[in-house]
């Protein structure tokens, strides 16, 4: 009989659930408002973590913007206040080193408060194929694209969860939920973010800390440096976005609190067909769509090893 109840309960909560996405498509959520929020955004010195600071200093948000990268991280802060940021701290953090984050994230509490929106943005890519990706690079690619994660949701998140409150948004990727041919590093990094993200949303839930929102973002490759040279065979399926595009889409899945974000939509449908189609047919499809050398081709090699020097200190 137990086992009959639990099925009447997941399927009237699955009833539910589905009419609440259909009610939901029809009449748009409203959105929350940030103004006052303290939002800590890595790899806040360049590139998407630059346009989410100027979009959140617009919503009147405080700002805590890390990045290794001292000049570009205050080249934002400038940015951010031209654009009504009031409040905004700019932090030199190496979010690859466990005692630096610790040791920032406390100066942060001191000096801004307790931040209640994480975006862990910061990324880096090597862009060789697997046996030319040199050891230390491997290492670095986990220790920024992941383990980071881990020091930033330990030192922010025991103040969000006191008060049921707070919000943390995981930047992956693409490559974070297919395997991409010459990024196994950058690949494996970003699929182990969606995991640990996903898995935290689930934790967060279980323990009743369901007002600490989740939002995994898992985007086509940007129009950034670390991307530079990447072209799309069919750029009309997969483009490849531009950072105030992707910017707007984050902050807007933010302020309605959706847990997944894909873009472009058509990646929905290649996850759909991944699960259901055999692998020859997925490698056809691949080749179809130009994504058989990591979805995106690189203008020759040479420019894809020079993001290897070009991202070694530095923060997306």
């Amino acid at each position: 009989m137990d086992v009959i109840a639990d099925i009447a309960i997941v399927l009237g909560k699955f009833l539910y659930y589905f009419l609440e996405s259909l009610v939901y498509k029809i009449i748009p959520k409203t959105k929350k408002n940030v103004a006052g929020e303290i939002v800590l955004i890595t790899g806040a010195g360049s590139g998407l973590g630059r346009q989410l600071a100027i979009h959140f200093a617009r919503l009147g948000a405080i700002l805590v913007l890390w990045d290794i990268n001292q000049e570009g991280n205050t080249e934002t802060c400038r940015l951010a206040k031209e654009n009504g940021g009031e409040k905004v701290f700019p932090y030199t953090c190496d979010c690859s080193n466990r005692q630096e984050v610790y040791r920032v994230a406390d100066q942060v509490r001191k000096e801004a408060g307790d931040v209640t929106i994480l975006i862990n943005n910061a990324g880096i890519v090597t862009g060789k194929f697997f046996l030319d990706i040199p050891d230390h690079m491997v290492e670095k690619s986990f220790l920024v694209n992941v383990i980071s994660h881990f020091w930033t949701c330990k030192a922010f998140l025991p103040a969000m969860i006191k008060a049921n409150h707070g919000h943390l948004v995981c930047i992956s990727s693409v490559a974070g939920v297919f395997g991409i041919n010459g990024l196994s590093d950058y690949s494996a990094s970003k699929f182990a973010a969606f995991g640990f993200a996903e898995s935290l949303f689930l934790e967060l839930t279980m323990v009743k800390k369901t007002e600490v929102k989740t939002t995994i973002v898992c985007p086509h490759f940007i129009n950034t440096g670390m991307f530079e040279g990447c072209t799309s065979k069919y750029p009309f399926l997969l483009p490849i976005l531009e950072q105030e595009y992707v910017a707007k889409k984050i902050v807007n899945a933010i302020l309605e609190e959706q847990v997944y974000l894909m873009m472009p939509k058509f990646v929905y449908i290649i996850l759909i067909l991944k699960q259901i189609i055999s692998t020859k047919m997925l490698m056809a499809l691949g080749e179809y769509l130009g994504v058989d050398t990591a979805m995106v081709s690189f203008k020759g090699r040479k420019k894809a090893n020079e993001l290897q020097t070009e991202t070694e200190g530095k923060h997306q």
